[in-house]
């Protein structure tokens, strides 16, 4: 058989070959595609979900840590700061690394004996200090100075002086605390109740007020 007739032979078998693949790629192209199990299709959802959920648990441990070591939030209750601070009004307090009080920081306190709250005063005298409290002029002076204080409440009265009959020394390692509305507070005045405060009482330095909005700021 020559090359010519096995052409001839070929060509019949090709064609009957092509209706077969044609039906098959059409057969192919309307059979839809095999959906997915229910649990692989839940399996991306709950991964994401495991994944919030660690990451909402880290975020609130970071939260404790912080709120722990470094910044704490504190509300202010009473008017014994007004005007500078107001009853109600929310404050951070740095609490990490405080260990060195400076004349006129706001600091929150406990008060031993007096109040199991913590207390918000200013620091007007610290380790060393000679505080002394002048009712006849409503000055105070430490060291023998007369310090400027433009942030307390105004008096139309003499000042409250507590228990101090004169200057007072306040004591290595402690501070002598006062408020802003001088005669709206209970403070280191009261010799007998509160007096001067340890420093690892000092819970942390006001720095910033969060609440209310409308007066939110540094604190000074």
């Amino acid at each position: 058989m020559d090359e010519q007739d096995q052409e001839k032979e070929r060509r019949p078998a090709e064609e009957a070959q092509k209706p077969a693949a044609e039906a098959a790629a059409q057969e192919k192209a309307e059979t839809p595609e095999r959906e997915e199990p229910d649990e692989e299709k839940k399996r991306p959802f709950a991964a994401d979900l495991f994944d919030w959920a660690e990451a909402l648990v880290y975020a609130l441990a970071m939260l404790v840590v912080i709120s722990t070591f470094f910044i704490r939030l504190s509300g202010v209750v009473g008017s014994s700061m007004y005007p500078t601070l107001e009853d109600g009004d929310q404050l951070l307090i740095s609490a990490f690394g405080y260990s060195q009080p400076e004349r006129g920081d706001i600091v929150v306190l406990m008060a031993d004996g007096f109040m199991e709250k913590p207390l918000v005063k200013r620091v007007v005298g610290v380790g060393g200090d000679t505080v002394e409290v002048d009712s006849l002029t409503n000055t105070v002076y430490v060291n023998g100075q007369a310090i400027y204080e433009p942030y307390i409440n105004q008096l139309n009265e003499p000042m409250f002086t507590g228990d101090m009959n004169g200057p007072f020394t306040v004591p290595e390692g402690q501070v002598f605390v006062m408020g802003d509305n001088r005669n709206g507070s209970s403070d280191s005045r009261k010799l007998m109740d509160i007096g001067p405060i340890p420093y690892e009482k000092i819970v942390g330095k006001a720095i910033f007020r969060v609440f209310p909005f409308g007066r939110m700021g540094k604190v000074k």
